[in-house]
């Protein structure tokens, strides 16, 4: 059974484009909507007030440290909206490495409050986040998270929870 996932018009550099219908993307439709909250979701479950609603953020290692700088205030009522749903995660383009060993050139953050910032808020929203060591793995994660997400909800073919 396969599953739409929806991209945010807005998004910039959106991962997935070039992977519908590819053998390692069997299920994969693609749309794009005008998300309220996050980058991608599922059709049907793009909204906090649908049941098993899914919202997913992605950040590069250079939009974080901005997004905890001059943009935390914006980038906390983001966390507060994804709290709102189901389940919701930050997918950042970099791993924990690149945080604390290869920050942007150009932040002013500190690495540290960078990381502080997402563990707490993660936390306080209930927002999984999730640093992967690169593009490649960042999309490949967003499509798991969606693929997982949907696969559970499915009993026979109808949109409920399956048993696990």
């Amino acid at each position: 059974m396969s599953f739409t996932v929806l991209i945010d018009t807005r998004e910039q550099l959106p991962v997935l484009l070039d992977k519908a219908g590819a053998p390692d993307f069997p299920d994969l439709k693609i749309d794009f909507a005008s998300l309220k909250t996050g980058d991608y979701s599922l059709e049907g479950m793009e909204a906090p007030a649908r049941p098993h609603s899914i919202c997913i953020e992605r950040k590069s290692l250079a939009d974080l440290f901005s997004s905890t700088g001059r943009g935390r205030a914006r980038f906390e009522r983001e966390y507060q909206r994804m709290s709102e749903f189901d389940y919701a995660e930050i997918v950042v383009e970099g791993d924990l490495r690149a945080v604390f060993q290869s920050p942007p050139p150009l932040s002013q953050m500190v690495p540290k409050s960078v990381y502080r910032t997402v563990m707490a808020w993660s936390q306080r929203y209930r927002v999984n986040a999730w640093f992967c060591p690169n593009r490649t793995f960042a999309e490949r994660h967003i499509y798991l998270s969606l693929q997982r997400f949907w696969a559970d909800r499915q009993v026979n073919g109808v949109m409920e929870f399956a048993k696990i």
